[in-house]
């Protein structure tokens, strides 16, 4: 049985064009959840869509889908051990329309103009959520990219402009997820993440500082090869993120729940791994991952 059955799709679809208003209604007057309830957090990512991403590697318009990306996260928020979802208005509204982010948390993201793909895509200008309307809403949080790149100038606006925001949120008492990743330029020009373990240590170095106050940053990082060390550099609570869909799924899972070991490390966010898995079940993935944030199922 869906969870997003054809009358519940056609009600989305009337909603949104009779009565656009109650989205923002439905986002604001949902049941509030704490934080942490267990020192864990899982958070399902569906972010990908507002910087151009619509695609893994194996269906590359997938997440172009938005009935299929709704089912998906509406099977992932229906397992007690999902916590909430890092998303774009769009998709906030719409679940929350959907009645799913009841005691859910609901993370906004923030700077999603740097497009994948494009000349640009390292001038990632804040397009999305900002910080005002993250609280207008009653979302529970806000979250960064922070991609750092020493052959790209444009690094520079990005990283002032995720500072302020930093800011802004310690101000709010609003918890914000920063992603800091070293990319470059490669020969033909196009943005690429920088394999360099050494690279990543400074990237966290520098998104762990950013800001007049740490008080409200949460780390958001790949496993990396060697975890403990690249979060050594910081006390700051991180979150493991998922990355792109690799061909190995139970490699990626045992570097989850390697992670996992490190104290800082507090959780995962992983948004097209378990969204698109290679199998499509969404509700097996989500519960694996459940259980390498939880082993004990608690």
């Amino acid at each position: 049985m869906p969870f997003l059955t054809d009358e519940r799709w056609a009600e989305l679809i009337a909603r949104r064009g009779e009565r656009p208003w109650s989205a923002r209604e439905a986002l604001r007057g949902r049941r509030r959840r704490p934080l942490l309830t267990d020192g864990r957090m899982f958070i399902v990512a569906a972010d990908h869509s507002a910087r151009g991403i619509l695609g893994i590697p194996s269906d590359p318009y997938a997440i172009a889908d938005r009935r299929r990306t709704l089912e998906a996260l509406l099977n992932a928020l229906d397992n007690p051990g999902v916590d909430g979802v890092l998303g774009s208005a769009d998709i906030l509204e719409e679940l929350a329309l959907l009645g799913a982010l009841d005691d859910k948390l609901a993370f906004g993201t923030m700077n999603r103009g740097g497009l994948a793909g494009a000349s640009w895509e390292l001038d990632d200008r804040m397009t999305a959520y900002d910080v005002a309307s993250i609280a207008e809403n009653g979302l529970d949080g806000a979250k960064v990219l922070l991609r750092i790149a020493d052959d790209d100038p444009a690094t520079a606006s990005v990283l002032e402009a995720c500072a302020q925001a930093v800011s802004e949120c310690a101000r709010r008492g609003l918890p914000i997820l920063v992603e800091p990743l070293p990319f470059h330029r490669d020969a033909s020009g196009a943005a690429k993440l920088l394999d360099d373990d050494d690279a990543l240590l400074r990237a966290v170095g520098v998104g762990a500082a950013l800001g007049g106050s740490s008080s409200a940053t949460w780390l958001k990082v790949p496993a990396s090869k060697d975890p403990a060390r690249m979060l050594s550099t910081t006390t700051l609570p991180a979150l493991i993120l998922g990355g792109t869909p690799g061909s190995d799924p139970e490699a990626t899972y045992a570097s989850w729940a390697r992670a996992m070991d490190v104290p800082n490390v507090r959780g995962l966010v992983v948004g097209r791994s378990l969204l698109y898995p290679a199998d499509g079940d969404v509700a097996g993935a989500i519960k694996r991952a459940c259980e390498i944030v939880r082993p004990s199922g608690g």
